[in-house]
C-alpha cells in the first residue's frame, strides 16, 4: 500500500515547475526555470553517445499520435516556458536514450499526457501514450511507472480520492504492463496485481 507521504510526493511531481531535463534512469526535485522544451538542460557530466537532447514540443507537435486537443494546449505559460517535463533513460534497450515526455496545464501542473519515445533508426518513435488526465509517468530504473489520480467533484488537487501507479516493462518490441498498485483513500485497504498485459504499439 502506498503511505500518505509516497502520495505527497507523488503529488509534488503534478505540480512541479514547467520542465525538466533529464539525464539519467529518473529525475528527482523541481524543475529548473530554464529547463524549456526547446532548451532542455544539458546532463551534469559528460555527455555520452547514448544522450541526443530533442526538443519536445516540436516532437508532440509533429506526432500524429498526440491528440489534436494536447496540440492546442502546448502553448507557454509564459515567455517560451512550456508546460513539457523531459526525462531522458534507458528503458527499451536502444542504442540512444528514449525520452519520456509529460505535458502539464500552466496552471496548477496537472498531467494531461504522457508520451514516450524510441530512437530508431535516427528517428524518434512514439512506443507509448496515454492521455487520460491526470497523469504522470516517470523512468524507475529500467522500467516506466504511469501514475494516475481520480478525483471526486469536491476532492482538492492535494486529496485525490484514488490513486493508480502502473509499471511497465519493454519485452518483445512493446510496453508490457508487469504491476499495477491500487490506493483507495475513502477506503483502509489497496491492492496489487501483477498479471503481464501488452500495451498495444501506437
Amino acid at each position: 500500500m502506498i503511505s500518505a507521504a509516497a502520495s505527497v510526493a507523488a503529488l509534488a511531481l503534478f505540480v512541479a515547475s514547467c520542465s525538466s531535463g533529464g539525464t539519467g534512469a529518473r529525475d528527482e526535485g523541481p524543475a529548473h526555470a530554464s529547463a524549456v522544451a526547446g532548451a532542455v538542460t544539458s546532463p551534469s557530466a559528460a555527455p555520452s553517445e547514448t544522450y541526443k537532447r530533442v526538443d519536445a514540443v516540436a516532437l508532440l507537435r509533429a506526432d500524429p499520435k498526440v491528440s489534436e486537443s494536447i496540440k492546442r494546449d502546448l502553448q507557454p505559460c509564459g515567455g517560451d516556458d512550456y508546460p513539457v517535463d523531459v526525462t531522458y533513460g534507458d528503458l527499451t534497450g536502444g542504442s540512444v536514450n528514449d525520452v519520456v515526455v509529460n505535458v502539464l496545464t500552466c496552471g496548477d501542473w496537472v498531467g494531461l499526457g504522457t508520451y514516450v519515445y524510441r530512437d530508431v533508426g535516427g528517428t524518434y518513435k512514439n512506443v507509448f501514450r496515454t492521455e487520460e488526465s491526470p497523469v504522470y509517468a516517470e523512468i524507475d530504473g529500467a522500467d516506466l511507472t504511469v501514475t494516475k489520480q481520480v478525483y471526486a467533484t469536491d476532492d482538492a488537487l492535494s486529496n485525490p480520492s484514488r490513486e493508480t501507479v502502473i509499471t511497465y516493462s519493454w519485452k518483445a518490441g512493446r510496453f508490457t504492463q508487469v504491476h499495477t498498485h491500487e490506493t483507495d483513500y475513502s477506503k483502509a485497504g489497496g491492492g496489487d496485481t501483477a498479471t503481464p498485459t501488452p500495451v498495444p504499439d501506437n
